[in-house]
């Protein structure tokens, strides 16, 4: 059974840049330690726009410039990048808060074998929840849970809302 960890967009704008809050900040540390003692295949998503983030969909509703390809902002947060260091893990970069090309990855690293899927990472309430859901309606037999304190919401509020509907959608949370 390969057991897959996904790293949900633990970058810089999203711990201590532009969209940075204390309670992502605050799970720095276990994710770090969770990457470190995984043993199985890693995927690290990377929430990517572009100069023209403001003229987009979403940068119409959420007008916070934030991880533009490239930038500082857009890097991994260091912590995890050096949790990752000796891991070897794929990137999946994603254009909108679900990776369309997830599933995809995920099916070529399992290679045939039973698999199960662990999520953590930011913001529950936006790029975790929507991957789950995606990755449930993928592979609804697949045992797929969600790490609860390597997870950050927008607000506690949202997180703890976010960890309601993926319960509901027969999602474990850890």
């Amino acid at each position: 059974m390969k057991n897959i960890l996904i790293v949900v967009d633990m970058q810089r704008d999203f711990v201590d840049g532009a969209l940075g809050t204390q309670e992502a900040a605050a799970i720095l540390e276990p994710a770090a330690e969770k990457i470190r003692g995984w043993e199985g295949p890693i995927i690290a998503t990377l929430d990517t726009h572009f100069e023209n983030y403001l003229e987009t969909a979403e940068g119409k509703k959420l007008p916070v410039p934030h991880c533009i390809r490239g930038t500082e902002g857009w890097a991994l947060h260091p912590v995890i990048a050096e949790a990752l260091a000796d891991k070897a893990f794929t990137e999946v970069e994603k254009y909108t808060f679900g990776a369309v090309f997830l599933p995809e990855t995920v099916e070529e690293l399992a290679e045939e074998e039973p698999f199960t899927v662990t999520l953590i990472g930011l913001c529950t309430d936006i790029c975790v929840v929507s991957n789950a859901l995606l990755l449930k309606a993928s592979f609804p037999e697949v045992p797929l849970s969600v790490d609860a304190a390597c997870c950050a919401g927008v607000t506690p509020a949202l997180h703890d809302a976010a960890l309601d509907t993926m319960r509901s959608c027969q999602i474990d949370i850890l």
